[in-house]
């Protein structure tokens, strides 16, 4: 069972409110099955969104920000847990101890570095958590396109795009990871 998923999202709105909605019902669902956040403790966009949706319906939200975004006032302390940490790659690591599994929702350039960067931990060995995209109304389509481009190309194994969790709902989401077996620590220490 998923204790704890790390969500990865968008530290703006985005053009269109729906997806305001779904960060805050991710978080709200979340809650309602037991499931705690770990998110990177930002203030404002889907992530806000998405922390508000939890703590409104009395889930466990915690929060890995680097001090610096601190000092520019993007964080919030409201959260369950609040952990601040020196860097980007000490708040990834955290993150990734935190957490049982994780999940992009829709975002920009940090979603994708952040998801990115743990499929590729999971493949070369460094953790087994499992890792997925949210595809609601297919927003990660044109990417999981591409990426079926690269794999064709001889640049990225059929086994990698077949190990990541593609889903249109959360429901499809948390089924798709529990299968992949949910991860309980980092398999080798990234430092």
């Amino acid at each position: 069972m998923i204790e704890r998923l790390t969500c990865f999202t968008g530290s703006t709105t985005g053009n269109d409110p729906k997806w305001v909605d779904l960060a805050r019902a991710v978080g709200s669902d979340l809650a309602d099955r037991g499931i705690g956040v770990v998110y990177g403790a930002g203030g404002g966009g889907l992530m806000g969104a998405l922390a508000q949706g939890a703590l409104d319906a009395g889930g466990e939200v915690i929060g890995v920000i680097p001090s610096f975004m601190i000092e520019r006032e993007w964080g919030r302390d409201d959260l369950t847990e609040v952990h601040v940490v020196q860097t980007m790659h000490e708040r990834k690591a955290l993150m990734a101890d935190l957490t049982s599994a994780f999940l992009a929702l829709p975002g920009g350039m940090g979603t994708l570095e952040e998801v990115f960067e743990v499929w590729t931990w999971r493949q070369i060995g460094l953790l087994d958590k499992p890792v997925g995209f949210l595809d609601a109304d297919g927003f990660w389509t044109p990417l999981l396109d591409s990426l079926r481009g690269i794999s064709q190309a001889g640049f990225m194994s059929q086994a990698s795009l077949d190990d990541i969790v593609v889903a249109p709902d959360l429901d499809s989401a948390l089924a798709g990871l529990e299968s992949r077996g949910v991860g309980t620590r980092m398999l080798r220490p990234l430092t």
